[in-house]
């Protein structure tokens, strides 16, 4: 079976840490919580929003919707593109196509905006699939992102009850898959399917926090990501 490498969005393929930590900044001073600190706000990059704002607000799920719709007002036309791609990433991809291998991207941002931002650095075409959350906020968790973009590569058969049309068996085939990420929710998603996951050190997560989740493996740049993706 060919090989299989699922990509996380931000902190792996793109540097979006202004963008996002700008919009937090607008979304937190309308919330009545101002922060001048971009800095302390990337732990905003990578996790659901609405879990984020939750946890560092203390506030509750419909106060958290308020905080991401606030978020978005300056998302989707300003800080969607305060954004870049990683040097020789495009190298990367159009050398692993090259090579056969089958690209999906794996986010919790909205697939929308993951769309928009792969077509933004044409990178588009390298993506046999491309997955994110709904707008409404589901299918955030990194397991849950991940789970549907294997059943859209046809790497999970679901057997149903013929009556009720109920879900009775779920076969999952992750031979020759890996995940790719810069935070602890990639390593941790791709585990529970049992896939590897290779741990970027030049994203958002902090080594500490990578190696405390004992990822497949760490790599520090692109071209040794690729490397190793080549030669394993």
């Amino acid at each position: 079976m060919e090989k299989t490498i699922l990509f996380d969005l931000d902190g792996t393929l793109t540097a979006s840490g202004i963008g996002i930590t700008k919009c937090v900044q607008h979304a937190l001073e309308k919330m009545g919580h101002p922060e001048n600190n971009l800095k302390k706000l990337e732990i905003f990059i990578g996790p659901p929003l609405i879990t984020q704002f939750m946890e560092y607000l203390n506030i509750s799920k419909e106060e958290a919707e308020q905080a991401v719709a606030y978020y978005r007002e300056r998302y989707t036309t300003v800080g969607i593109f305060e954004n870049e791609l990683y040097p020789n990433v495009e190298k990367m991809l159009k050398t692993l196509k090259d090579n056969n291998y089958t690209l999906a991207v794996s986010s919790s941002k909205p697939e929308k905006f993951v769309k928009q931002i792969l077509e933004h650095f044409k990178i588009e075409q390298y993506f046999d699939e491309v997955v994110g959350a709904t707008m409404s906020e589901k299918r955030t968790d990194k397991a849950e992102v991940i789970e549907e973009t294997l059943k859209r590569l046809g790497r999970i058969n679901c057997s149903n009850n013929d009556v009720n049309n109920i879900v009775t068996e779920k076969t999952i085939n992750t031979e020759n898959i890996i995940m790719v990420g810069d935070k602890k929710h990639d390593v941790l998603g791709a585990r529970q399917f049992g896939i590897p996951c290779i741990a970027v050190s030049y994203g958002y997560g902090t080594i500490e926090e990578l190696t405390n989740e004992n990822p497949h493996k760490i790599v520090n740049t692109v071209d040794e990501l690729l490397a190793y993706l080549l030669n394993n």
